[in-house]
């Protein structure tokens, strides 16, 4: 989808570009005297004449991804934030230069804004699909694909090998571009059924919720009636060892019984017979216990 600024943001962006152009180059030492006392100062007048010095570089990258169809003014304040960051994390004692900082920074701002903004659908989600993503056209026409149709195998095969990722990345990207984002509630064809209505709704119906609310219920009071057919002790051990989510041991249940390990054991495996026997005597199958557990 292509986003078109109205005249008067255009305007004001024109405004703001003739601006920025306008504004002097910095020396390097000017440059890094500035970076100076912004970072050890505090100096907000120094860093406004840096940033005003490198807005033109703001500029000149948005110029690079106006063909995504997000607004120009956008993209150039998401690179003001790029560059206000770069300022903020510029160490002049590295003795780079403050352009070749800002650039990535810039680069870095904007790319997040078209990755989070081109489609509704989150996009490049890994580093393998954002290089896919910002090289995927520059590379398809290098290689002469048309592209309105799919890579050829051959091409995908050419993009992988550049960009180092798997082939399939570069299948699932590039159906990914060719296939813009759709509303499912736009037309299908020339009927007046929409996309969003032919799509199957996979939640259990009414009826179906009500039979499992029942069920559940009813295994629930079955079972409250089957372990009150045990002794206390028994009940005592199938609530700490099957009940509890803070299961106990057997050692431990043998302490404060005052049992060993194998007795606790052989009256946990008598009692859970006990239980089966009572649960199957309400059923005619067995597997009915179960139908809808879950």
């Amino acid at each position: 989808m292509v986003h078109i600024d109205d005249p008067a943001t255009q305007r004001a962006n024109l405004r703001f570009i003739r601006a920025v152009m306008k504004a002097p180059l910095l020396s390097r030492d000017r440059e890094f005297d500035l970076a100076r006392r912004w970072r050890e100062e505090g100096d907000a007048a120094a860093l406004h004449q840096l940033v005003c010095a490198y807005a033109r570089l703001v500029v000149a990258v948005a110029t690079r991804y106006r063909g995504y169809g997000l607004p120009m003014g956008d993209l150039v304040q998401e690179g003001n934030v790029g560059l206000l960051q770069a300022a903020a994390r510029f160490e002049p004692d590295r003795e780079i230069r403050f352009s070749t900082y800002a650039t990535w920074w810039i680069r870095a701002a904007m790319q997040d804004y078209v990755l989070r903004n081109w489609s509704i659908v989150r996009t490049g989600t890994t580093s393998a699909q954002k290089s896919l993503f910002f090289n995927l056209r520059r590379l398809r026409s290098q290689l002469g694909e048309n592209s309105g149709r799919p890579l050829s195998h051959q091409g995908r095969c050419q993009i992988a090998t550049a960009l180092a990722v798997d082939l399939g990345e570069v299948e699932r990207m590039d159906l990914r571009l060719c296939t813009p984002d759709q509303s499912l509630n736009a037309p299908i064809g020339e009927g007046e059924e929409d996309g969003q209505s032919l799509l199957a709704d996979q939640r259990p119906t009414p009826e179906e919720v009500t039979a499992d609310v029942h069920d559940r219920a009813t295994r629930s009071r079955w079972l409250a009636e089957a372990l009150s057919e045990l002794s206390p002790r028994e009940r005592r051990i199938i609530d700490a060892r099957r009940i509890r989510e803070d299961a106990a041991t057997l050692d431990e249940l043998g302490r404060a019984l005052g049992l060993s390990k194998e007795r606790v054991r052989q009256l946990e495996h008598r009692a859970l017979l006990k239980l089966r026997q009572s649960m199957r005597r309400r059923v005619d199958r067995p597997e009915d216990l179960f139908a809808g557990a879950g």
